[in-house]
This record gives structure tokens, C-alpha cells and sequence, in this order.
């Protein structure tokens, strides 16, 4: 389990609801061993993820099947992809002797802060080509503003 806490004047504070969700599963009493790090911006953080969740709800991609059955579009698969075509992978090969394109990891221990940053610019690129074809910049950094303020 992972959660993400601010601390404030009184104390610790849950920072977002998956936070909430994730200890609402555990026990009232249980102790509870925690590896504490400080992340690189938050906010700037939770801005690159309602910039994909935005994206990915305006991706419509075309219908496929596999086996008869058919195909969802996936939250995570999107943002690694988007991740690749930005260029933040690595290469490696699989058992069929395949070159593979795997993202690289975001997480806070993983990515200094300015290279975040040169992500989110990276992404928004790519999404600007690929995904919400006519926005500007201007126009998107506007919407992805006013998301993060309307769950704020």
C-alpha cells in the first residue's frame, strides 16, 4: 500500500483520495511501518496525471478485437505509451528476441524534479500531435489549471 500524507500545523493529513481509499481497508489499531520520502513537487505531480486523466478520457481509439473479444482502452498502457512516444524508455529485448520499448519510472525516487519536468513538456507535445489535436498550449495548461482547482 502506498498513500501520500502532507503534514500541517496538527498534524498529518491524507493528500488525496486514493490515499483515503487505500486506509479505509485497514483496521482501526493497526500498526502500520512506513517508508517516508519526500517527493519532488507534488502538485506539479498531480498536474502531469489530471493532464493524462484528461487525455485519456478524450482518446477514443478504434475499435479492435482479440479472440473474439473486445478491446478497452487502458489507463496505464495510455500513459506509458505517451511516456515512449515522448521519449522516456528503455529498450530491451524479450523472449521471442524482440527489441521492447519500456517506460521509465516516475516515481518520486526515480525522477528528479527537473527531469520531470522536461516530461511534462515532452508529453505535452506528443498529446498536442497524437490526442487532443487542436489545442495549443495555452489552451490545455488552462484546462488541466481548472481540473486541479475543482478538486482542490
Amino acid at each position: 500500500m502506498k498513500i501520500t500524507i502532507t503534514k500541517a500545523a496538527n498534524g498529518l493529513h491524507l493528500a488525496d483520495e486514493e490515499s483515503t481509499e487505500a486506509l479505509a481497508k485497514v483496521k482501526v489499531g493497526t500498526a502500520l511501518v512506513c517508508n517516508v520520502t519526500q517527493p519532488r513537487n507534488y502538485n506539479f505531480h498531480k498536474k502531469y496525471f489530471a493532464l493524462l486523466d484528461y487525455a485519456f478520457d478524450i482518446w477514443q481509439p478504434e475499435e479492435k478485437t482479440y479472440k473474439d473479444q473486445v478491446i478497452q482502452k487502458n489507463k496505464e498502457r495510455f500513459r506509458k505509451d505517451i511516456q515512449i512516444m515522448a521519449g522516456y524508455y528503455e529498450a530491451c529485448v524479450n523472449i521471442k528476441n524482440e527489441v521492447r520499448l519500456e517506460s521509465k519510472s516516475i516515481s518520486f525516487g526515480s525522477m528528479e524534479q527537473d527531469e520531470f519536468e522536461k516530461l511534462y513538456q515532452s508529453v505535452i507535445t506528443v498529446l498536442i500531435d497524437k490526442v487532443l489535436i487542436g489545442y495549443d498550449r495555452k489552451e490545455l495548461d488552462n484546462v488541466v489549471n481548472h481540473l486541479l482547482t475543482r478538486f482542490a
